[in-house]
């Protein structure tokens, strides 16, 4: 069901936190099923001052219980997330100049701690119109990898199959491909993430969600909630790693295919020399 728009900004900051649900289905060669609930923060990037002026447990650039830096997501330079992701919205061909508001569905720091599988940005243009997205994905050696959805297959969803080309998980090859279903955010959240290969499916990811107001009580209940969030998400990979380790699934080493690891910031000693 399409996400039902949200306030207008000019009364009520656009910024924001979804309460969700993540579900992974493998399909082949095993199948595997888990789900867990996490919180993202819906950070307007022209807010975040504002918000980290205003809230107590939420800062930019500085500690907190929750905090966003600005170097935690792709580094093109010393530049603020916001001007990086225009500059990788611009060597994709996007038109910035048509950008004028850029949000972004990420993981906080919590208690200084950060780990973001995969954080969304949305790019709309003065009239609120969609003017694209990027996924931005990292993997458990820090690595990052953008994605940036142009085409939208539906009025409110951004669709991209693509290569995938970045070291995900040890039992996912490198030549599959992802399929990015990205609607945009509202009262609901709704992503998709899958892998396939020729076959077809591989691997299904859900992201679903809910949307709550950005305050100190709401960020208060998911640090109750959703306790050490970024540790807890980090043991479940591991956890489940292990899983399919002893469902003997083979095993893809980082370094073994370094030319199908593409487009890669901070890259791996593995595959340091032939990124560019």
């Amino acid at each position: 069901m399409p996400g039902v728009p949200a306030p207008d900004s000019s009364t009520v900051p656009f910024s924001a936190l979804y309460e969700c649900e993540v579900t992974h289905r493998r399909l082949r060669p095993k199948e595997h099923h888990f789900a867990y609930r996490v919180f993202y923060l819906w950070l307007d990037l022209d807010e975040l001052d504002a918000f980290s002026e205003s809230l107590a447990l939420f800062k930019r650039n500085r500690w907190s219980l929750f905090s966003f830096f600005d170097s935690d997501h792709i580094p093109k330079g010393p530049a603020s997330a916001r001007e990086n992701i225009l500059a990788v919205m611009r060597e994709a061909g996007v038109d910035t100049e048509e950008v004028a508001r850029v949000r972004l569905l990420t993981f906080p720091r919590v208690l200084g701690h950060i780990f973001n599988p995969v954080c969304f940005y949305y790019a709309y243009d003065a009239e609120e119109n969609p003017v694209c997205a990027v996924a931005e994905v990292t993997n458990t050696f820090h690595e990052q990898k953008p994605y940036v959805l142009t085409g939208m297959d539906w009025k409110d969803r951004f669709r991209l199959v693509t290569p995938k080309h970045f070291y995900v998980s040890p039992f996912s090859g490198l030549d599959l491909e992802f399929d990015f279903k990205l609607r945009l955010p509202g009262e609901a959240l709704e992503i998709h993430v899958d892998e396939r290969d020729d076959a077809g499916l591989v691997l299904l990811s859900v992201l679903t969600g809910k949307r709550r107001e950005l305050t100190d009580a709401s960020l208060l209940a998911c640090a109750v909630k959703y306790p050490l969030l970024t540790l807890r998400v980090v043991f479940l990979i591991h956890w489940h790693a292990l899983r399919l380790w002893m469902k003997k699934l083979a095993v893809h080493r980082k370094a073994a295919d370094p030319h199908l690891q593409t487009g890669v910031y901070r890259p791996h000693r593995s595959i340091a020399p032939t990124q560019t």
